[in-house]
């Protein structure tokens, strides 16, 4: 498939008004419906699940679609085409959609997408509201079974799935997070929920915990005791709603009469920055995409024309983004399998943390406090300001700056504004279980741990 959203050998344009199926970019899996494709999570080969043709927009199909749970429904439809789910995705995206995303003008011709306005301030709220929605309506009503959700997190994943499980009758939810390597206030987030809510913190990087995940994932003897599925960014339910705002913002920029504009989405394992891309193969109108990773230079070494080489991931300041082996390049790649017009199409570029802390004293002098994440997309503007790059631009701003308030705060001298449902979470204790990244110690803990019981 191209990155116009053809498969090669199939005719362009919309698709039909039939099922959609979905298969695994490995392509040794059955294709199987959207609601089989959330619940397993990852296929059955280890690849991601994809749909098998992409619907083709124009800007009029969203007329008079002006709200993000709108626009979602309408983009969504053909996704969730001939699936149990398809009746019931206006009530899903009026149930999780209801999140401001503001874009904000921080100079003429630059918006700043704020998508960090819901339960645990950051951009995983949206998807995992929607994730979270779409397994309730599809949790059989006369079954007493619980369904574990295992997460991986490098940081704002794990407290945007708690959240939008936390006391969800049917579910629980596991978290991996590597101890140490996350911020303190994402630490306690992670631990503060409670009651369904369970925290592990991995003696290892983001890498390990996703690896663990994997592995449960694809073991058939453990899913056989434990009814698992996943939320992490391999899971369909997070990519489709990200599509969402990235559409809205595009559609409100054309419908004010600008070109396509420029998105620089900072970027770790990949999913947000895909969600935009795929927007884009849709027929939506965004212009490039820019991606801006911390000093992880798995994804600019390639971009730049190396070879794609996963490695070990380093520590650094945008801690949410500290990924050496992006799970959904693979997506990118199934996307547009030719790496010279993979090259063409997307960009990224890496920001060291003596740069982070640059970037983010410099704007907040300017009056605008960002997390360490939107700073690497901000001087990633920057750098391309400066080399003459003055068309339009939206930098994608992914978490609120309190969850990072040992970083900024220095910077600033003084406190960063809490929000209120943050301020709520770390005022509750916290509690989080050390284990080895050993997938022994994950399967123990999945068996050992009582499961609560199902709704009545």
């Amino acid at each position: 498939m191209d990155l116009a959203g053809r498969r090669p050998g199939r005719a362009g344009g919309r698709v039909s008004n039939g099922p959609m199926t979905y298969v695994s970019t490995r392509g040794h899996a059955p294709a199987i419906g959207l609601g089989a494709a959330l619940v397993a999570g990852l296929a059955p080969d280890g690849g991601l699940y994809v749909p098998a043709s992409l619907p083709r927009f124009d800007v009029a199909d969203f007329d008079g679609c002006d709200s993000l749970p709108a626009i979602a429904s309408r983009l969504l439809r053909p996704f969730f085409a001939g699936d149990a789910l398809a009746d019931e995705l206006d009530a899903i995206c009026a149930e999780a959609l209801d999140l401001p995303a503001p874009l904000r003008a921080i100079a003429q011709d630059t918006g700043l997408l704020e998508l960090f306005h819901g339960p645990t301030a950051a951009f995983k709220d949206f998807a995992a509201r929607f994730l979270a929605a779409c397994f309730a309506r599809l949790r059989p009503r006369d079954v007493d079974a619980v369904r574990t959700v295992l997460v991986a997190t490098s940081g704002d994943t794990g407290a945007a799935v708690a959240a939008a499980f936390h006391r969800r009758p049917g579910f629980r939810v596991v978290i991996l997070y590597p101890d140490g390597r996350v911020s303190p206030r994402q630490a306690h987030q992670l631990g503060a929920f409670g009651d369904n809510v369970r925290a592990l913190r991995v003696a290892g990087s983001f890498d390990d915990c996703q690896a663990l995940v994997k592995r449960a994932l694809a073991d058939d003897a453990l899913k056989a005791r434990v009814a698992l599925t996943s939320a992490n960014s391999i899971s369909l339910g997070r990519l489709l709603p990200q599509m969402a705002y990235y559409a809205l913002t595009a559609l409100q920029h054309r419908r004010a009469g600008g070109a396509p504009p420029l998105f620089i989405v900072p970027t770790g394992n990949l999913g947000n920055a895909f969600a935009a891309i795929l927007a884009r193969a849709c027929g939506l109108p965004i212009g490039a995409v820019v991606l801006a990773t911390n000093a992880n230079r798995t994804l600019p070494d390639f971009f730049a024309g190396a070879d794609y080489a996963p490695r070990a991931s380093v520590a650094t300041l945008a801690n949410a983004m500290d990924v050496g082996a992006p799970s959904n390049f693979e997506r990118l790649r199934w996307l547009c399998p030719d790496d010279a017009d993979l090259r063409r199409a997307v960009t990224a570029e890496a920001v060291d943390d003596a740069t982070i802390r640059t970037t983010l004293r410099a704007y907040a002098e300017r009056g605008l406090v960002v997390c360490p994440h939107t700073a690497t997309a901000l001087h990633v503007l920057d750098r391309r300001r400066a080399a003459g790059d003055h068309g339009d631009a939206v930098v994608v701003a992914t978490a609120h700056p309190a969850k990072f308030d040992t970083i900024i705060e220095p910077l600033l001298g003084h406190p960063v504004d809490t929000p209120p449902a943050l301020a709520a979470l770390l005022a509750r204790p916290a509690e989080a279980e050390p284990i080895r990244a050993d997938y022994a110690d994950l399967c123990a803990a999945l068996l050992a741990h009582p499961e609560p019981a199902p709704a009545a």
